[in-house]
């Protein structure tokens, strides 16, 4: 019998399909269309969000995505990584926090944050 992945490994997975370009196989793989999620600049639903990621690999197809960590807590992920969206521009730490219900992302948050070149605080985000 073959075991079924970590949500943790499917989090992940369904990340870099996003920033790779596969979107549509990804969300068909990972994503329950009838959940949420609370992205606020992004109308409610998965639907729209999925838009959403399709117009930004469309204006940045060579992001770069780095995970630094991942946790994962009964039906809940945290992912945090660090995101390039195109060269030469500054860094962005993000976490993405799902929820999961029988294999699938039913439930997403998503916090992103630039980091400045001049911070003061030398240990970094990671």
């Amino acid at each position: 019998m073959k075991n079924k992945p970590a949500i943790k490994d499917q989090a992940v997975e369904f990340l870099e399909m996003v920033i790779s370009g596969h979107i549509d196989e990804a969300y068909t793989k990972f994503v329950d269309m009838q959940g949420k999620h609370h992205n606020v600049y992004f109308q409610a639903g998965f639907p729209l969000l999925k838009q959403a990621m399709i117009e930004n690999h469309t204006q940045f197809p060579v992001k770069k995505f780095t995970v630094k960590n991942v946790l994962e807590d009964g039906d809940l992920v945290a992912v945090h990584s660090r995101i390039v969206l195109k060269p030469d521009e500054s860094e962005m730490t993000t976490v993405h926090i799902f929820r999961f219900t029988g294999g699938k992302i039913t439930e997403m948050w998503d916090i992103g944050q630039e980091i400045p070149p001049d911070s003061p605080n030398q240990d970094g985000p990671f």
